[in-house]
């Protein structure tokens, strides 16, 4: 069976109302056969991540940049997940250029634009493919925000059921 894991930092109700709707979107009865593993940022491992055959990020912006429990993440992970380094340790592009699909939520005040371009910079030096556009919530979150949470959710764990 399939494996979507949802990996988040959501340390606020707003970002918590995007997981929890970008969770019963890939919960929704529609789809079968999809395992859907949900880990905070601080408790997933490598081994949540080499078990998964895709992935959503949820993390709210911080000052420009991802949460720090979501670079923690990608610190703890990225080398056992096939992460590649480049000669002055920067990340590099993914050799294969990217097999198990992603998706990632992030919430900001004023704006998100930093903590977007930092986690795609990661994401791109490991083996996998951004299957969706980036949802950006900037203020409050309201119910077009979760049911395009929703959405996110289902498409990604649909794509895994797909494939």
């Amino acid at each position: 069976m399939p494996r979507l894991l949802v990996v988040h930092h959501s340390p606020t109700p707003s970002v918590r109302s995007l997981t929890d709707a970008v969770v019963a979107g890939a919960s929704d009865d529609a789809i079968e056969g999809v395992d859907v593993v949900v880990r905070t940022a601080l408790e997933a491992d490598a081994d949540d991540v080499l078990a998964a055959d895709g992935f959503l990020l949820g993390t709210p912006a911080n000052f420009g940049y991802m949460s720090g429990a979501l670079k923690h993440f990608f610190d703890t992970i990225f080398l056992q997940a096939g992460g590649a380094l480049t000669d002055d340790g920067s990340a590099a592009a993914a050799a294969d250029g990217g097999k198990r699909p992603f998706g990632l939520y992030v919430h900001g005040r004023y704006d998100t634009t930093g903590a977007v371009r930092s986690v795609q910079s990661i994401v791109g030096a490991l083996p996998w493919r951004q299957a969706a556009p980036v949802l950006e919530v900037l203020g409050d979150v309201g119910t077009p925000e979760q049911e395009s949470a929703y959405e996110l959710g289902g498409t990604l764990a649909a794509l895994l059921m797909e494939g």
